[in-house]
């Protein structure tokens, strides 16, 4: 009986020293859990602010893309505007070349019936000066 009081006592100490270290392990395994569990919460809180980050940048950067796209709009209306201008300025443009063209037309036709009538008037200048000058020979041969 003392033989197996013994061994049971070093079963029980064995037992016990198992549950001592299996404590430990526990221990040791519930702190690095801990401190895993403060690790993943620390890298959680910066995932949630670069993600906070991010949406807020993402807002700004949409509330930018709606000013830009009023304002593409705006000069597109400007720009339909201005070749809408530039149109009717090429039609009177158009129509200003056509005049000039009919009073350069008009201006060569009256240039011409001038140099004809000065032709005409110089001609006959030179025939009544002839005769004048054969009058007066007449004249002066009377006299």
């Amino acid at each position: 009986v003392a033989m197996e009081t013994v061994s049971l006592e070093h079963q029980i100490q064995s037992v016990q020293r198992h549950i001592a270290f299996l404590k430990k392990e526990q221990m040791e395994l519930l702190h690095d859990l801990h401190l895993e569990i403060l690790r993943l919460q620390k890298h959680c809180s910066e995932l949630t602010h670069d993600l906070e980050i991010k949406e807020l940048e993402a807002r700004q950067q949409d509330v930018l893309d709606r000013e830009l796209e009023e304002k593409c709009r705006a000069m597109e209306a400007q720009l339909q505007e201005k070749e809408k201008d530039n149109l009717e300025l090429r039609k009177e443009l158009r129509h200003k070349e056509t005049l000039v063209a009919a009073l350069r037309s008009s201006l060569r036709n009256k240039e011409r019936r001038f140099l004809d009538e000065l032709k005409r008037r110089s001609h006959r200048v030179t025939i009544l000066d002839t005769e004048l000058q054969k009058q007066t020979e007449a004249a002066a041969y009377l006299s």
